[in-house]
């Protein structure tokens, strides 16, 4: 069932379909009833293998979703006047047998929410708790568990030394390894403090300004996201704009590699030129004076080790509570040695109720070899569907947009569509749709693609 009230979504959990490692099919975390939620297996044909109920009380949000080689994992943040508890609840991927909550942190009421991270893999999950003065971070203290969650090791990560920075967020690889990304020095640097896994207490630090004055401009970060990638390696990509007039300067890119001496690879800046305003304008059909409203959306690494960087426009209409908009998509490519190759721009027109923002507008990703699948859900020609683009990791070439066929019901009531779209392989999407304006429930289906 669609989410219900005034907060339909929860960006907590963007994604709620997570194919199987061996392809034989994937789970899904689905909203059945006011507090219900259930974990489900199908098959790569649709056939439920099982459904396990999770239930979420009245002081409970979902926190995350994951899967492991062996389970499902969901999160869930439970806030009383006495505390506040992440509990994690295990769900067995062969019969859908359900473990017993397990707690893996808890905090007083007054403090920050703590937070979660869950490896790609699965098979590492972070619990963390901040400490802070007068809003401040001045550390984060982490716990790491296993895919059976048995704690494996606490950890402490001391920021008294930095003075201010921004955005804290916390990230775990494969192997328990804990990366803590950062933007400092008012707002011109990103950095990330690596801290390996085990007994060493060794911690790697790497920092790269971005920003600064160039030409008497003052430079800083508008938009920053790290991301692990299948190599192992830590990537980051910062939007910066200058500081009084709030346009857009360049996109900067960084690969951290902390594997033998450690080091960065920094990408040369790509700069928003009068010439790819002009670019922009003739995507669109309309004169672009300046870039704004644009946020980094996605980092992927293809086969050869090309980096995408996708970029996307959205806006509210007007105050709180009106429409928003998705415009076009900013992808650049970069070569394995982290030169940028090519820049394309997807003109797409999306709109979406400020409770659904999050859901029916933007996009999802998937990479295959050298090539970038896209898939929206539009109105195009009058036909409200799910779309398909291509994209060229090499030449940055787009495909036209290709009709999924699904005939998603267009009356605003868009029920988070995005949040259910995965791939099985390259040719197999799981999606949902509500199939006519009748329908109180979502749709499961699978669509093959040529």
């Amino acid at each position: 069932m669609p989410e219900q009230g005034a907060d339909r979504y929860d960006m907590r959990v963007p994604n709620k379909t997570l194919p199987l490692a061996d392809g034989s099919g994937f789970v899904i975390l689905a909203h059945q009833s006011a507090g219900g939620y259930a974990v489900e297996r199908y098959d790569a044909d649709l056939k439920k293998q099982w459904s396990t109920t999770i239930p979420v009380g009245p002081d409970e949000t979902l926190e995350a979703f994951g899967r492991g080689p062996q389970q499902a994992l969901v999160v869930i943040h439970q806030k009383e006047e006495s505390g506040q508890k992440l509990n994690v609840v295990a769900v067995n991927l062969q019969n859908g047998q359900k473990g017993a909550a397990k707690t893996v942190i808890a905090v007083p009421a007054r403090d920050r929410r703590p937070g979660v991270s869950i490896s790609p893999d699965g098979t590492r999950l972070l619990a963390f708790r901040y400490y802070t003065r007068e809003q401040q971070v001045k550390s984060i203290a982490a716990t790491l568990f296993d895919q059976n969650l048995a704690k494996l090791e606490d950890k402490t990560y001391d920021f008294h030394a930095l003075g201010d920075f921004f955005s804290p967020a916390v990230h775990v690889a494969n192997d328990g390894t804990q990366y803590v990304t950062l933007v400092s020095d008012r707002m011109t640097k990103l950095t990330v403090r690596r801290y390996p896994a085990g007994k060493s207490t060794e911690i790697k630090v790497l920092g790269v300004p971005v920003g600064g004055t160039y030409g008497g401009k003052a430079v800083t970060i508008r938009d920053a996201k790290f991301k692990v990638l299948n190599d192992g390696s830590l990537y980051a990509a910062a939007l910066c704009a200058d500081y009084q007039s709030g346009e857009y300067y360049s996109l900067k890119v960084v690969k951290y590699d902390f594997s033998g001496t450690g080091d960065m690879k920094f990408s040369p800046e790509f700069r928003f030129t009068p010439a790819y305003l002009a670019e922009v304008g003739k995507a669109n059909g309309v004169e672009v004076k300046r870039l704004e409203d644009v946020y980094l959306s996605e980092l992927l690494l293809t086969a050869d080790k090309q980096l995408v960087v996708i970029a996307e426009k959205h806006f509210e209409e007007g105050g709180e509570g009106t429409p928003v908009h998705a415009r076009e998509l900013h992808v650049f490519g970069y070569s394995e040695f982290g030169q940028p190759t090519w820049h394309s721009i997807v003109p797409k027109k999306q709109v979406a109720p400020a409770v659904d923002a999050y859901t029916g507008i933007g996009f999802r990703a998937a990479v295959f070899n050298n090539t970038i699948q896209v898939v929206t859900l539009e109105n195009i020609n009058k036909k409200s569907d799910l779309y398909l683009r291509r994209i060229n990791a090499q030449t940055g070439v787009v495909s036209q947009p290709e009709r999924l066929k699904l005939n998603v019901a267009d009356d605003q009531q868009l029920a988070y569509v995005k949040d259910f779209t995965a791939w099985l392989g390259e040719k197999t999407i799981i999606g949902v749709s509500r199939p006519s304006k009748k329908s109180a429930a979502l749709q499961l289906e699978k669509i093959v693609v040529k």
